[in-house]
């Protein structure tokens, strides 16, 4: 199975933004623990700081499943929304942190009634969680 995993705005700085929250471990390192965990299936990874960087990757439509933590665009991005609604795979949205113990404005998904679940809370746990989720 190919997996996809899309982290969007910031998330380039896991391991150093607001450690308190989002914890000192690297994407690029999780990253390794996953791949050798889920060695049967093919990992991809992209991030973007731009919205319609994502949108473009997520339509090139070369994997099975999807891991997605969109960051801020979550909480506002239709168009991503929109876009999650077209994919017909299993999708998983994924928060490091619980949304629903910060600010207000972070509570709130647009993008979430488009996938099969969500994670929210488990650190980066939630990836791993997430790909143990998806059918294979």
């Amino acid at each position: 199975m190919k997996v996809l995993i899309i982290n969007g705005p910031n998330l380039n700085l896991l391991g150093t933004r607001e450690p308190e929250i989002y914890g000192t471990t690297s994407m690029e390192d999780y990253l390794e623990n996953l791949k050798s965990e889920f060695s049967s299936h093919e990992i991809q990874y992209y991030q973007s700081n731009i919205e319609g960087e994502l949108i473009n990757r997520l339509q090139e439509d070369d994997f099975d499943a999807l891991v997605i933590n969109p960051g801020a665009f979550t909480h506002y991005s239709y168009a991503i929304a929109d876009c999650l609604k077209n994919i017909q795979k299993p999708k998983v949205e994924v928060h490091i942190s619980n949304i629903y113990k910060r600010e207000e404005f972070r509570q709130k998904s647009v993008t979430a009634a488009n996938t099969d679940a969500v994670l929210s809370g488990f650190g980066m746990d939630g990836y791993r969680l997430a790909i143990f989720s998806l059918k294979s």
